[in-house]
């Protein structure tokens, strides 16, 4: 069972997702808060498998809060903005996905079970400004991929290419929990948050 914690300042929206979400045999809302502050003192205490985080809340914004709930949760924004100033900074905060709220309730259902299993997304409409903006700022101590080995660099490729991890267990003739062992050394080498933080990193680096 997929456990959800559901953060949002609009009572209706919340309202919305959570009938979608409870509607899924697979998927339990464990809480939902309307505000940034609130997120993250209830992750903490309940540990959720996935958050569903709003970006403008009142109290805490949803970027400060995705930042404090790194190795507490894994954080899938889903907001009515696709500014790259917040896309940017979400993903920078160490969120594993980003979502716009006009996506269907299918795509959101999905994207909550594949941030779940330790995947990451973005939606279709921002990944590539996403990643041109991380070439145009990228800072001067960027992740030095020479630390990984040839494996771990066929692994970022993978994920750069936005494979799962059951994707990538069969590009590289793997089992799919070796293919999630490498994406965690991957990212604890180049001290990265996220899955989709390796892929920009990735793609920035190959000038996509």
């Amino acid at each position: 069972m997929i456990r959800v914690l559901v953060a949002d300042d609009h009572a209706a929206v919340r309202a919305g997702v959570v009938l979608i979400l409870e509607g899924q045999a697979d998927i339990e809302v464990i809480a939902e808060v309307a505000d940034g502050e609130a997120a993250v003192r209830t992750a903490v205490e309940t540990r959720p498998d996935v958050v569903l985080m709003d970006i403008r809340m009142p109290r805490l914004d949803g970027i400060s809060a995705t930042r404090e709930l790194a190795g507490i949760a894994d954080v899938l924004i889903l907001t009515t903005f696709d500014l790259d100033e917040y896309v940017f900074g979400a993903m920078r905060a160490g969120a594993a996905g980003f979502l716009l709220k006009n996506t269907d309730a299918d795509a959101l259902v999905q994207a909550v079970r594949l941030v779940a299993c330790g995947d990451g997304l973005i939606s279709p409409s921002v990944t590539r400004r996403l990643i041109s903006a991380f070439a145009r700022t990228r800072e001067p101590e960027s992740p030095d991929l020479g630390v990984l080995t040839p494996r771990e660099r066929e692994v970022l490729a993978c994920v750069g290419r936005g494979l799962s991890n059951a994707e990538i267990a069969r590009a590289l003739d793997m089992s799919e929990a070796t293919a999630k062992t490498h994406v965690s050394r991957v990212l604890s080498k180049l001290g990265l948050r996220s899955r989709v933080q390796a892929a920009i990193l990735y793609g920035g680096s190959h000038g996509l």
